[in-house]
C-alpha cells in the first residue's frame, strides 16, 4: 500500500508528523513511504507576497511553533532559543532539495534521515537550515556519501524533482502540509494524532484489501515440523 508523505522542513507540524509516521513505518513495515515536497515559502519572494516582508515572517511563525510543541507528543521545540536569533526565517527550497538529492542517490529512508536532521536543526537547534553551510553539516551526520550527495543536489534533476511534487501538490489539490495521501485517493490532512493515523490506515487497508502485518495463508496445511513450548513437533 503506497502512502505519499508530503511535508516541508520549514514545516512546524511536520516535525511532529514526521515523528508519528516513524512509529507507523515501523508497527507496519509493508506500507511503501514515499517522501514529497511541499513548500511553505519556496523563495523569500514567496514570503514577502505572504507576509508583508521576509522579516515579518519569523514573529508569526514563532507564534505557530506555540501550537506546533502542543501538538508535539516530545514538546521538543526550542521556542525561546528562536527569538534570540538573528537570521531571517528560513525557506524550503535548498532544504527540500537537500532532501530531495539524499532520496534520488540512495532511498526513501536516507531522504527521511536528512529531512528529520535539517528539522532538528532549525526546530531544536535553531539554525537556519537554508544556509547551505547547515544543510551540509546536517548531511555529513548521515549515512550518505557526502560528495555523491553534493553533486546530486547541484544537479538541475533535483531541483525538477522537487517542483514535480509540487505539481503533483497541486493535482492532487492538498492545501497544507503535512498531509498523507495512500494509493492515489485517500487523504490524511494535518497532524494527526497516532491513534488517528493507525485507525484510518488499518480502515483503508481493510477497503483496499491489503494485509497489513504477517501473510496470507494459501492452499492447505501440509506436513511440517513446528517448534511448540520451545520443543520440536513434526507431523
Amino acid at each position: 500500500m503506497q502512502v505519499e508523505f508530503f511535508h516541508d522542513v520549514i514545516c512546524s507540524f511536520c516535525f511532529p508528523m514526521s515523528y508519528r509516521m516513524r512509529k507507523v513505518a515501523e508497527k507496519y513495515p509493508k506500507l511503501e513511504i514515499i517522501h514529497r515536497s511541499f513548500a511553505l515559502g519556496w523563495e523569500k519572494e514567496q514570503f514577502i507576497q505572504q507576509f508583508g516582508s521576509h522579516e515579518a515572517v519569523k514573529p508569526e511563525v514563532i507564534h505557530h511553533w506555540e501550537n506546533a510543541n502542543q501538538n508535539d507528543d516530545e514538546h521538543r521545540f526550542n521556542i525561546e532559543g528562536m527569538k534570540e536569533q538573528d537570521f531571517l526565517f528560513p525557506t524550503s527550497k535548498n532544504g527540500l532539495k537537500a532532501a530531495k538529492a539524499a532520496g534520488m542517490i540512495a532511498d526513501q529512508d536516507t531522504y527521511w534521515a536528512v529531512f528529520d536532521g535539517l528539522q532538528q536543526a532549525l526546530f531544536v537547534e535553531n539554525r537556519d537550515i537554508s544556509d547551505l553551510t547547515v544543510i551540509e553539516e546536517v548531511v555529513k551526520k548521515t549515512s550518505i556519501d557526502f560528495d555523491d550527495w553534493k553533486v546530486q543536489f547541484d544537479n538541475p534533476e533535483t531541483e525538477q524533482a522537487v517542483m514535480e511534487d509540487l505539481q503533483r501538490v497541486e493535482a492532487y489539490g492538498i492545501q497544507g502540509a503535512p498531509a498523507i495521501v495512500v494509493n492515489q485517493k485517500y487523504l490524511i490532512s494535518g497532524a494527526q494524532p497516532q491513534e488517528v493515523i493507525e485507525q484510518t490506515i488499518e480502515q483503508i487497508a481493510e477497503e483496499e484489501g491489503f494485509q497489513l502485518k504477517g501473510l496470507t495463508i494459501m492452499g492447505t496445511d501440509a506436513a511440517a515440523c513446528n517448534m511448540i513450548d520451545g520443543k520440536w513437533v513434526c507431523d
